[in-house]
């Protein structure tokens, strides 16, 4: 006992001296516990079973739980996939429901044209039945002797048969004009409303695509949330047995092993600090370097003119616009030209987030608005995809578009150069700049400038 007593009152007095340094940086600890009795070797031998056998346990659930992240994480990569397939189905339903509805006006002229030709047609064909019908009553047509009884001379005699010839002429010639372009009239109405079908079923495919996104999108959702919910499980279940683990390596350590465990911790917690001081001077000196003067997106902003100048210039203005957005929050089918707007309901994790009540940027959004006055944008990544010319991601630079995606394109930034990038990454989170992620990245960045 005397070798252990000492050993015990230098780790104290050398515990006490740590807990002085910590407590300065971070406030008061809490007491260091007394050095346990000097156990007998059973029950060293059963203390370490134990600790073996926690061991093993937190070893599976740890590989259990990174099972389960990489598997939450492909969820969300699905989850956001489909939500970009739904906002391509809103996209392509409004193209559709515009074509159909420029059907319709076409038909409806084009009737309206077909009737009035065929009114005129009906008026012409009346009065010629009349004036033929005078003709005979009154003698008057051509062959009828009465026709010409009454003429003074020869001369008169030749110009009422003239007159004669080139009224029914006309009336005849006319008609016939009236009914040729009725049947140009007739031919342009059937080809409408043969547009106008097509447009229809146009747009019954549309709405039926808009109908199988959503559902495939609540699916998603669905699996995302259950997988969510299993990761939460498994995260309470291996914390309680770390907390278990400790307690028994505790049991096995005595004083020493919890020594070394909080010295250990001390060494991790002086890295962390150190590389989150690291990482906040990097941050602020990017921000510094990055915050367009006048900050904030106070009011409505404008939209720039059509740009003008080098190219390097216009990608300045790019970086500019989408940099002013810095801290706005996510919102799913939120951004348009003019800057943040309203989210709208996604039936699922976006209205969980509250999307529908923020005013914010989805990912497309924002490359919307930073590249407006340059092109617009259709508001879905997979067609911002093809949108410009398309280089390698080893030739990526400054104000080209990154996508990300494996059977499908769900999310897109702009790059920033340096590796660095900005985006609108998800629903909970804000506009912000970070570290280019190659996981799931797409082999090309798209170009629109230069």
């Amino acid at each position: 006992m005397g070798d252990q007593g000492r050993r015990a009152r230098r780790w104290l007095g050398a515990g006490a001296l740590a807990l002085v340094v910590v407590s300065i940086a971070t406030g008061p600890a809490a007491a260091v516990p007394p050095p346990p009795p000097n156990p007998s070797d059973s029950e060293i031998s059963a203390s370490r079973r134990d600790a073996d056998a926690k061991a093993g346990e937190v070893g599976q659930l740890t590989n259990q739980l990174a099972e389960a992240e990489s598997r939450l994480d492909e969820l969300q990569s699905t989850v956001e996939l489909r939500m970009e397939e739904a906002n391509k189905a809103l996209v392509d339903l409004q193209a559709a429901q515009d074509a159909a509805d420029q059907a319709q006006r076409d038909a409806d002229a084009a009737k309206r044209e077909a009737d009035a030709a065929q009114a005129q047609i009906d008026a012409a064909r009346a009065n010629l039945d009349a004036f033929i019908s005078s003709s005979y009553q009154q003698g008057s047509t051509m062959g009828s002797i009465s026709a010409y009884l009454g003429a003074s001379s020869p001369k008169d005699l030749l110009a009422r048969a003239q007159l004669l010839e080139a009224v029914s002429g006309s009336q005849l010639n006319a008609l016939e004009m009236m009914q040729q372009a009725q049947t140009d009239k007739s031919n342009k109405d059937a080809a409408a409303r043969q547009a106008l079908q097509l447009a229809q079923q146009a747009q019954d495919q549309a709405a039926r695509a808009k109908i199988t996104a959503d559902s495939a999108q609540a699916v998603a959702v669905q699996a995302q949330q259950n997988q969510a919910a299993q990761n939460a499980q498994l995260v309470a279940q291996k914390t309680t047995v770390e907390q278990q683990l400790f307690e028994a390596q505790q049991r096995v350590s005595g004083l020493q092993g919890q020594r070394q465990r909080y010295e250990d911790w001390l060494a991790q917690k002086q890295r962390e600090d150190e590389e989150q001081a690291r990482q906040a001077a990097l941050a602020a000196a990017q921000a510094s370097n990055s915050q367009p003067s006048g900050g904030g997106n106070a009011g409505r902003p404008s939209p720039p003119p059509v740009a003008s100048g080098s190219a390097s210039a216009t990608i300045e203005r790019v970086v500019a616009r989408a940099m002013s957005q810095l801290g706005v929050p996510y919102a799913w089918g939120g951004g348009n030209a003019y800057g943040p707007t309203r989210g709208i309901r996604d039936g699922g994790v976006a209205d969980a987030y509250g999307d529908y009540r923020k005013v914010g940027f989805d990912c497309s959004g924002l490359m919307i608005y930073a590249f407006a006055g340059v092109k617009a944008l259709p508001h879905y990544s997979g067609y911002q995809y093809t949108s410009g010319r398309r280089v390698p991601l080893a030739q990526m630079r400054r104000g080209d578009m990154l996508f990300w995606g494996r059977s499908g394109i769900h999310h897109v930034a702009l790059y920033l150069g340096n590796g660095m990038m900005i985006e609108a990454p998800q629903s909970g989170l804000t506009v912000r700049v970070t570290r280019v992620r190659y996981g799931d990245i797409m082999p090309f960045a798209t170009r629109l400038v230069g």
